[in-house]
């Protein structure tokens, strides 16, 4: 799921989130490091649809790997790094 050639997109996106003020404008209502960001953000990075980003996006999080929170009419997304570390250390062990 992370190593195919849409791959590069979802290891962009967690790369992103990191440090999503680095990445990402702004947002007028919400906090980019405390509550994430939004679907139409990612795409205009990525240079895609919303449709294609939202499916990455949607990907990332069931595997656990993003968090959601929704504020308004809109979702935010944002790394959670506990279940990433504990990806990783699975990775470690040779899982």
């Amino acid at each position: 799921m992370l190593r195919n050639p849409t791959s590069a997109h979802r290891l962009d996106i967690l790369d992103w989130l990191k440090d999503p003020a680095a990445h990402f404008p702004p947002q007028r209502h919400t906090d980019l490091a405390e509550d994430g960001v939004t679907v139409r953000a990612v795409a205009a990075k990525l240079g895609v649809s919303r449709r294609v980003a939202g499916t990455h996006l949607a990907l990332l999080t069931r595997l656990g790997l993003l968090r959601t929170k929704r504020i308004r009419h809109r979702t935010y997304y944002r790394r959670d790094e506990m279940r990433i570390a504990e990806v990783a250390r699975m990775f470690e062990k040779g899982w």
